[in-house]
């Protein structure tokens, strides 16, 4: 009897050591699979910063420049243009310093933090971005509806007091502006959002792990 129970009382040594390979397998995996999805967020935010620059080198020709007088928005649109491109740069280290340390981390805590800290910097990232499209938008419309004869030509044709002629000229720049913002929300949904599930799916796995 003494045998028998020596038995299983080894057993059970054995069946938790393998468990705990097991676990330490799985971490291994959802370490690496989190850490290439924070490094393809990475790859990601530093093309798009590369495509936006050089679609904005592309389209800065003479026409664009003396547009952005026109409307009085020349000053403006550079300051914004500064801020904008240091902010991203900003992100851009966040997402590479986010990668690091998924790379530098051997404990389930440390991870756990890490992913929670990528999610946030992605959810920040993409609102900053579509605040700042919608803000160009509306400052852009709002100076041509000011400085715009072809649109001041409209107003006038409902008459200086008349509210017609503001409610469709603000409200096509209102559906531009709303339809233009989706499209991007969708685009970032579809990239980073699909990159963002994943890196979920990792961190429920995660939790479920315990040693």
């Amino acid at each position: 009897m003494d045998e028998l129970e020596l038995l299983k009382k080894d057993w059970k040594k054995n069946d938790m050591q393998f468990k705990q390979v097991s676990e330490k397998e799985i971490y291994s995996m959802l370490h690496k699979s989190s850490s290439s999805i924070v490094k393809w967020i990475f790859i990601i935010s530093v093309l798009e910063i590369v495509f936006w620059t050089g679609l904005s080198v592309l389209t800065s020709n003479d026409t664009y420049w003396k547009m952005l007088e026109k409307y009085h928005l020349k000053t403006i649109m550079q300051i914004l243009s500064i801020i904008n491109f240091g902010v991203i740069a900003y992100f851009i280290y966040r997402f590479y310093s986010n990668y690091k340390k998924i790379n530098a981390t051997d404990s389930i805590n440390q991870l756990l933090k890490t992913i929670i800290n990528s999610r946030k910097t992605v959810k920040q990232y993409v609102t900053y971005n579509l605040a700042m499209i919608a803000l160009s938008l509306i400052l852009f419309f709002g100076s041509q509806a000011m400085y715009e004869p072809k649109i001041q030509d409209i107003l006038n044709k409902f008459g200086t007091n008349s509210s017609k002629g503001y409610l469709i000229v603000f409200g096509s720049y209102f559906l531009i502006i709303l339809v233009f913002t989706i499209i991007i929300w969708l685009f970032y949904k579809l990239i980073y959002g699909l990159l963002l599930r994943r890196l979920n799916k990792n961190y429920k796995e995660l939790q479920k792990i315990d040693f």
